[in-house]
């Protein structure tokens, strides 16, 4: 029987792209896991090409009975969470990002299934501590996330380690990740999807101004990632299944937002326009002015591929796909 990939939130915005990739090295015996029927996500892969989509609580059904053992399953991409990283219902989090998630462990290890999973750089909160990957239980457990979607994912992220799964799954600490396939997210759509669509509504862009000593206004920065390199380094994971462990997702170089802009104002050819808006005081003390990946660990297992450049990432995504309003196609 050919072996079966499944990749869980397969309809969303990274699970796509991980889709996207596997098609383009000629893979396609895939099972796409989703919540279904509840947002435009199903067009993120109508080009795309897979045998079977499932409902996520029939997979989570099936693997509580363990009927799915004999699928002859290679890899499981455990990409499926609520992403909203302002989500106040904690039940709804611990549901969804921990305990589903300990299921899909537990069976991946019974079934000796090769399980990559997404936790995220929520986990660094402020960043006060620093953006090393180590996954040790004293590094983890000090990690103080600023919402309660961060702490879903630290808390599988402690309990893979603590449990020994850790040894033998791999989780990416995806940072700020953008590109095609994100129509669907509404608010936790990237900020250059904002950006592009503020410009091409009123020929301006807002950013938040700076409450922090020493940051100008659109001086925050972020480790942005362009899908393309997010999924390439997903991927090394899948080729590389003798790994296991926590690694960071991002490019190790943090731009600001008003470097962001100006690049999607240069990729349309425009001058740029920028004002400064207050921030909501709902979510300044939650705001982070900083992240980067420290991505020295990976690279210190075999991943050698350089990141896109920032402007030409910036430029692909605008001119090839946000232009055109398009999808990842195979």
């Amino acid at each position: 029987m050919k072996e079966k990939i499944i990749i869980t939130g397969g309809c969303g915005f990274i699970g796509s792209g991980i889709l996207w990739a596997l098609n383009r090295d000629g893979l396609d015996n895939i099972i796409v896991v989703d919540e279904l029927g509840s947002s435009d996500r199903e067009k993120n892969i109508a080009s795309l090409k897979f045998d079977e989509l499932i409902d996520k609580d029939d997979f989570i059904s099936k693997v509580l009975d363990n009927s799915l053992s004999s699928l002859n399953i290679n890899t499981i991409f455990h990409l499926g969470a609520c992403s909203s990283t302002t989500e106040r219902d904690l039940s709804y989090l611990i549901e969804n990002n921990y305990n589903y998630s300990r299921h899909i462990a537990r069976f991946s290890l019974k079934n000796n299934i090769r399980l990559i999973y997404a936790s995220s750089a929520a986990t660094y909160g402020d960043g006060f501590l620093g953006f090393d990957d180590k996954d040790n239980i004293d590094v983890l457990s000090k990690l103080k996330p600023l919402n309660y979607y961060g702490y879903s994912k630290q808390w599988f992220d402690i309990w893979a380690r603590h449990s020994g799964a850790l040894d033998k799954i791999v989780g990416l600490k995806y940072f700020n990740v953008y590109g095609p396939n994100e129509y669907h997210k509404g608010d936790m759509r990237s900020f250059i999807l904002k950006a592009y669509q503020q410009i091409r509504d009123k020929g301006e862009v807002s950013l938040f101004k700076s409450y922090k000593e020493g940051v100008s206004d659109g001086e925050q920065m972020r480790d942005f990632v362009y899908l393309k390199d997010a999924v390439k380094m997903s991927l090394f994971f899948f080729k590389n299944r003798d790994l296991g462990g926590i690694y960071n997702i991002g490019t190790g170089e943090a731009h600001s937002f008003n470097q962001l802009v100006e690049a999607v104002f240069k990729a349309l050819e425009l001058k740029s326009n920028i004002k400064y808006i207050e921030m909501p005081q709902d979510i300044r003390d939650q705001y982070q002015y900083f992240t980067q990946a420290d991505i020295s660990k990976i690279r210190r297992v075999g991943y050698d591929s350089d990141s896109y450049d920032f402007d030409l990432a910036v430029a692909d995504y605008v001119n090839s796909y946000l232009k055109l309003n398009s999808y990842l196609s195979s």
